[in-house]
């Protein structure tokens, strides 16, 4: 499940995620938030955190991460990945190198400082 959390404002949209992330979670809650963002201000900063009830993705809501994040990887000024797995902090470094902007991995209780470096 994914929710918007309520420092989300402006150019910055923080989400917590937990369980299971589906399909739906990134087509009706992820996504079009990104894009509401992208559309009105041209980039987002963005935030992932994965609480201690994370258990990753399932292959449809990887497909719509992956494609969306390759298709607008020039949109994002900055992007925190907080918690996880430690393979998580891997593939997010990886995919750093395919991003135009700044991208930090952080441990879950850094979440208040991922929090300042977004929204910086």
């Amino acid at each position: 499940m994914i929710e918007i959390m309520p420092e989300s404002k402006g150019t910055m949209l923080a989400v917590k995620a937990s369980g299971m992330l589906s399909g739906t979670d990134y087509s009706e809650i992820w996504i079009p938030a990104l894009k509401d963002i992208i559309e009105k201000n041209g980039t987002c900063r963005c935030l992932l955190y994965m609480d201690e009830n994370f258990e990753g993705w399932e292959l449809k809501a990887m497909w719509e991460d992956a494609s969306f994040g390759f298709a607008h990887r020039n949109d994002f000024e900055r992007l925190a990945v907080v918690g996880g797995p430690k393979w998580v902090e891997w593939g997010t470094r990886l995919g750093a190198s395919m991003m135009k902007g700044e991208v930090k991995t952080y441990q879950a209780e850094d979440l208040d400082r991922a929090l300042e470096w977004v929204a910086e």
